[in-house]
């Protein structure tokens, strides 16, 4: 099956596949992804490859939309990721983002996420989303604010001891 691929002035956002497992091994192991999303132990290039094919592929295959690979126009560069995730003991969908450390306070993620959001609630049918993240992100939490999400609460994902900031959104043009 053939997914679809975004763009924005900048960037272009295709699924994530095989392909792209130097870029998922290196953006698992950043400093910031093991502080605030946590340990994946995706050690190397073919774990990353099985990650992208047990974790990440099967959503697409079943909503048509998940993960997608960031990539710069100007010169091909793998930035980092975004998608719409529907996790597994959590009710709705939630946007994500993440990016290697040398991409980062660039426009880059707001730029992504904002297609993102935007293509949940115009072609996916998606009337609401939520997004997660650690107390201590603020990055994340300014990011997000600047998509329009609001901080409605806190929570504890299924099988993680951390409590987490909830930010949500509803699409106004349903």
């Amino acid at each position: 099956m053939t997914y679809k691929t975004f763009e924005t002035e900048r960037l272009l956002l295709r699924p994530t596949d095989p392909q792209d497992a130097d870029l998922i091994f290196r953006l698992l192991n950043t400093p910031k992804w093991l502080a605030y999303i946590g340990d994946r132990n995706v050690t190397s290039i073919e774990e990353a490859k099985a990650y992208i094919t047990n974790k990440m592929t099967p959503q697409l295959e079943r909503l048509g939309y998940g993960n997608y690979t960031v990539i710069r126009k100007e010169d091909g560069s793998k930035l980092g990721s975004c998608g719409i995730y529907d996790r597994e003991g959590v009710e709705g969908v939630d946007i994500g983002f993440a990016f290697l450390p040398e991409f980062e306070r660039k426009g880059y993620g707001l730029e992504a996420a904002t297609k993102i959001k935007e293509t949940a609630f115009s072609e996916f049918g998606i009337n609401h989303m939520q997004a997660y993240t650690s107390k201590k992100n603020s990055s994340s939490q300014r990011l997000l604010e600047k998509l329009g999400l609001q901080q409605t609460g806190t929570t504890f994902l299924p099988n993680d001891n951390e409590e987490l900031f909830v930010y949500s959104i509803s699409n106004t043009k349903s």
